[in-house]
């Protein structure tokens, strides 16, 4: 097959949600739809009776909430399906950041009930900063929750997007009868089946075929002809060129975890959702057909499989054609790579595959040669593509060894989940003090976890009284060095070896922007391509 029709053929999207609004439940019922799994595990109370297959770090299955991007492909009506399942708590919203930029559309998912939250909204403003393509499923119709033109209007006003549905629901809670397809003007009605899929699709013509009364009852049709009446009058048509081009998010509403509206949003998005995108890159836009192949690393898993302790960069391919054991140069390190064994996934299934093409994301063995924001080619100059998010640390702890014996694993430990992008990680002198940050409160539980069932290490975290990480340069290497001796205490290194002043308050921060203004202090660690 071509590059050209392997490129058409492939949609790669993210699923991001506020906590609990269904996220990986619908993810499962998608793989379940596509054939690739048989029965799915029902999320309930925040309790999962059967592990979700996306969630696969034992603290996940723990905690009953994902904490790590989750990679599934599978083939549906033609289409090489990649989904990049997202944590949803908001203490890893980092993750999620940079998992965005491997995506070319999203799936947003709301809770009928809880509708538009904060999470949500800083989810919506990264996707809106890069133009991406939202589909927004409005999720657990089946129950009591707040009626749909509300929570439209909410969507358009929190969101700042203009919405259309495409599907509609026929009451909700106790009154759901089921869903009514504006887009392909056909009707399913509910009927509650968490595992298997179940088909019950008819065929209306038309909204007003007296048929429909017989199906759904007079008064459910008559609510559902006002209601369709209502959406034509103040929505547009749906303009597919409008989505693509991120100024319109389609609407469509179900309960996944019934396995319901699932396939009307499922056939939709393959329909009008992008092909692989090109990416903005130092030599200009990459296209996904031209000839040259890159892509870059947008996350980095250790212990993948705790059994092998492997190291996993998840690369997106964004032009050419990957093919395995061939050589590739790595733009940072200035050296060429080849590997015998890259992958595709199925949550934490992992089958090696001979080549790969654009929109794919694939798992690469690594000894530590990638960085998040890597990038490999087969061209002969090397690009580096723009647009990788990084935070400031907003919680800072020092690491402290509770177990002596331990310290090469705890060292060898912290250095693998900080390059992940779990946490930032500052040494300070004197004694080699490991201060790390984060952005969420969450992440310590899971640094300290993964470091005693990963790496056999033991640790506890004392809270510092930090307010910023500050990266510096300047061209004055003078007053560097005198800043540097007056802030002994404030400053650390960051694992590049970058100098990081650790400022404690806003007000000292501003003091030394105001005693040192040569000094240039930077709130992202990619201050150095352009942030």
């Amino acid at each position: 097959m071509s590059i050209e029709k392997e490129v058409e053929k492939r949609r790669t999207f993210a699923i991001i949600s506020h906590p609990d609004a269904g996220k990986t439940t619908l993810t499962e019922k998608l793989l379940l739809f596509g054939g690739a799994i048989q029965t799915a595990g029902a999320v309930k109370n925040n309790k999962i009776e059967k592990t979700a297959t996306s969630d696969f770090m034992e603290i996940e299955k723990q905690r009953g909430i994902s904490v790590a991007t989750s990679v599934m492909a599978f083939e549906y009506g033609g289409k090489q399906i990649n989904i990049l399942d997202t944590p949803g708590h908001k203490d890893f919203a980092e993750d999620t950041y940079r998992t965005l930029t491997a995506v070319d559309s999203v799936i947003l998912i709301i809770d009928c009930a809880s509708g538009v939250e904060a999470q949500t909204e800083r989810l919506m403003e990264v996707c809106r900063m890069r133009k991406t393509p939202v589909i927004v499923f409005i999720n657990k119709m089946d129950r009591e929750g707040r009626d749909p033109f509300d929570l439209l209007d909410e969507l358009e006003q929190k969101l700042d997007i203009k919405v259309r549905p495409l599907s509609w629901p026929i009451g909700i809670g106790h009154t759901f009868k089921g869903v009514y397809n504006i887009f392909d003007k056909n009707l399913n009605l509910f009927a509650a089946n968490k595992t298997k899929i179940s088909e019950e699709i008819i065929n209306v013509k038309d909204i007003n075929d007296p048929e429909l009364n017989e199906i759904i009852g007079d008064s459910a049709t008559e609510v559902l002809r006002e209601e369709m009446e209502l959406i034509n009058g103040v929505y547009d048509p749906f303009d597919p060129e409008e989505y693509l081009r991120g100024d319109i998010a389609p609407v469509f509403f179900g309960s996944a975890v019934n396995n319901f509206g699932v396939k009307e949003l499922l056939e939709a998005f393959l329909r009008i959702s992008p092909h692989p995108r090109g990416r903005d890159s130092d030599h200009g836009f990459i296209k996904p057909l031209d000839k040259n192949f890159s892509g870059f690393v947008f996350k980095i898993h250790a212990n993948l499989d705790p059994k092998h302790r492997d190291r996993i960069a998840f690369l997106r391919i964004v032009s050419g054609k990957f093919e395995r054991n061939t050589f590739y140069n790595h733009s940072r390190n200035v050296k060429k790579m080849k590997f015998s064994n890259p992958t595709s996934f199925m949550a934490q299934d992992k089958s090696v595959i001979d080549e790969a093409y654009p929109g794919d994301v694939i798992g690469l063995y690594d000894t530590g040669s990638f960085k998040i924001g890597d990038s490999i080619s087969s061209g002969s100059e090397a690009i580096n593509f723009k647009g990788i998010p990084s935070f400031s640390p907003e919680i800072f702890m020092e690491l402290e060894n509770r177990d002596p014996m331990k310290s090469k694993q705890l060292d060898k430990g912290i250095k693998q989940l900080t390059d992940e992008g779990v946490a930032q990680l500052f040494i300070q002198q004197p004694g080699n003090r490991k201060i790390v940050g984060t952005v969420g409160q969450l992440q310590f539980e899971v640094i300290s976890y993964r470091l005693e069932h990963e790496y056999g290490a033991k640790c506890a975290f004392t809270p510092k009284r930090y307010y910023k990480a500050c990266w510096m340069t300047t061209d004055n290497q003078k007053q560097l060095e005198e800043f540097i001796r007056a802030k002994t205490v404030y400053i650390a290194k960051d694992k590049d070896d970058n100098y990081v002043f650790l400022a404690e308050t806003p007000f000292l921060l501003q003091m030394a922007q105001t005693d040192y203004p040569d000094i240039t202090f930077h709130f992202t660690s990619d201050f150095k391509v352009g942030s």
